[in-house]
């Protein structure tokens, strides 16, 4: 028998000084039973950053064609393709030529280091990529406030994150490995 995905429900009141965007959401992800609390609240994460009215969480490790999130146009032209991890540069070339935007973020400490070395070559080619990385520490900081039902506020600023509950606040800085 095959294992279901876990549903989490989270509200995020979303504060993006550096975008002027504030606003709350209420979002159900799926955690697939291969994904750790650690990737999936980097997904999350995600969505705090490119906050939109359009940004939506895709059928991500149960599909091979779609990214983890992305944000289509009303008529249904990819804008923006985000995925979490390390994705082979086959896939990013490809979802490069589908999305106006594609962003990568990494956040498992020295395996995404040896990805990026490994990558970086053939990545810098693809003008519409940007490549952000969380430390290990960070995203494991991050995974601490994963719960079935969250309530998150997150504030943005200067390229700073903060993002908490009301217990704790997790302080990250997304480092930019490619613009």
């Amino acid at each position: 028998m095959a294992l279901k995905a876990t549903v989490f429900k989270a509200q995020i009141q979303i504060s993006d000084m550096d975008r002027h965007y504030y606003e709350s959401h209420t979002l159900t992800l799926a955690r697939h039973p291969s994904e750790t609390d650690e990737r999936m609240m980097v997904r999350l994460l995600a969505f705090s950053l490119y906050a939109d009215p359009q940004l939506a969480f895709t059928k991500g490790l149960s599909a091979d064609d779609e990214p983890d999130l992305w944000q289509r146009s009303l008529s249904g032209e990819i804008e923006r393709w985000i995925e979490v991890g390390q994705p082979e540069e086959r896939r990013l070339r490809k979802a490069s030529g589908r999305a106006r935007e594609v962003v990568v973020i990494t956040y498992a400490g020295r395996a995404a280091d040896l990805w990026w070395e490994q990558n970086s070559a053939g990545l810098g080619r693809l003008r519409n990529l940007r490549v952000l990385d969380l430390s290990s520490s960070e995203s494991q900081a991050l995974s601490r406030l994963a719960e079935r039902s969250m309530d998150l506020q997150c504030t943005i600023d200067g390229g700073e994150v903060w993002i908490g509950n009301a217990r704790e606040t997790v302080a990250l800085t997304p480092r930019l490995r490619q613009v």
